[in-house]
């Protein structure tokens, strides 16, 4: 208000406005409380006060629904294909004995109506390849698997089918997939235990068990002199001694330090739930100090070898089986002529000397 305000007749008008912002919900653009705008002059212009501020309030607010608009469609359509994405993603575990059959299940046909498209991919160790492509299946599916459009029937399933069975449609609701995690249960083998066969004490002894034909994958258990060795030693009094890690996972059993209480005989077994557990044969482990002495009496034995081999080298070249031998290229024949005679008188008086 100028100095000059109070000499003139004036006039105030309130104006209701409204506020946005962040609100309750935590969205932009929301109404967040409402207020009125004190306007003060002469008479004459208080209508042109009122109506600008009006007019800068509506502006203010269209620029501000101009800018908001779009983040929020954005913000909507994310939600909406992470919602696809996920909800189209369920995963199904299904075991089947191996020469069985495995029935997998298409979930990703539901809601699409008639599909435009719709494909089946396999998944294995180090294996990707299609099994149902442009409505026909491949090659090394076609005399072994029926397709259904709910679902891929497997007949005589083996060990080398276990792997990931994803199903992709593309129908109403756009594009959506499921995944189906095959195991063909395989009994295990006769495992085997590999046992170092030398461990010095004080040093680290690595067992390992080794199965590969079990599906699912088998845990280990080891055994030491028939008596089944716990996960943790301190938990067993006849191991309390002992210094192991086993890894009933990979079926290794690590000694660190290797000490004279752990020499035994040492099998493992493996299991997976699948047919009769199957056992190693037992390999004998014993662990051994150094041999100092053994190791300090074969370096003089091999000094003294060096020793005599040095000794015989010098002898004879100091009387002088390595000289050079002297030169006889200057040696002379002597040789006498012969006598004047006929041919039919010749008869051999002398021969060459050399």
């Amino acid at each position: 208000v100028g100095p000059n305000a109070f000499l003139s007749p004036t006039s105030c008008v309130a104006t209701p406005v409204q506020g946005r912002g962040k609100g309750s919900n935590g969205r932009l653009g929301e109404p967040i409380g409402s207020g009125r705008l004190l306007t003060c002059g002469p008479r004459s212009g208080l209508a042109q006060l009122s109506q600008g501020a009006q007019r800068e309030s509506e502006m203010a607010e269209a620029a501000a629904g101009s800018f908001l608009q779009p983040l929020c469609w954005l913000w909507v359509l994310l939600c909406a294909g992470s919602w696809s994405l996920i909800s189209g993603q369920a995963t199904d575990v299904i075991q089947v004995p191996e020469n069985g059959s495995a029935n997998l299940p298409c979930k990703a046909i539901a809601g699409q109506g008639t599909p435009s498209r719709q494909e089946w991919r396999f998944q294995g160790s180090g294996t990707t390849e299609f099994v149902y492509f442009q409505n026909e299946l491949t090659d090394n599916y076609k005399n072994r698997a029926v397709f259904h459009v709910n679902e891929l029937v497997l007949n005589s399933v083996t060990r080398k089918d276990s792997g990931q069975y994803t199903c992709q449609v593309v129908g109403t609701k756009g594009l959506a997939e499921n995944v189906v995690d095959l195991i063909v249960q395989v009994p295990p083998s006769k495992p085997k235990a590999q046992v170092p066969s030398s461990v010095t004490i004080g040093n680290k002894a690595v067992l390992m068990c080794v199965e590969t034909d079990g599906s699912p994958r088998p845990t280990f258990r080891w055994y030491k002199n028939d008596i089944v060795m716990p996960v943790d030693p301190l938990t067993n009094t006849l191991f309390k001694n002992s210094s192991y890690k086993l890894d009933s996972k990979t079926g290794v059993l690590m000694f660190e330090p290797a000490t004279s209480f752990d020499a035994g005989d040492y099998a493992c077994e493996a299991d997976n739930g699948v047919g009769p557990s199957q056992k190693s044969e037992a390999v004998h482990l014993e662990p051994t100090e150094v041999n100092v002495g053994g190791i300090v009496a074969a370096v003089v034995l091999l000094l003294i070898v060096f020793g005599l081999a040095g000794f015989g080298i010098w002898f004879a070249y100091s009387r002088g089986f390595f000289s050079k031998r002297r030169d006889t290229g200057n040696k002379k024949v002597i040789y006498s002529q012969p006598s004047a005679r006929s041919d039919s008188e010749f008869k051999q008086t002398s021969s060459f000397l050399v």
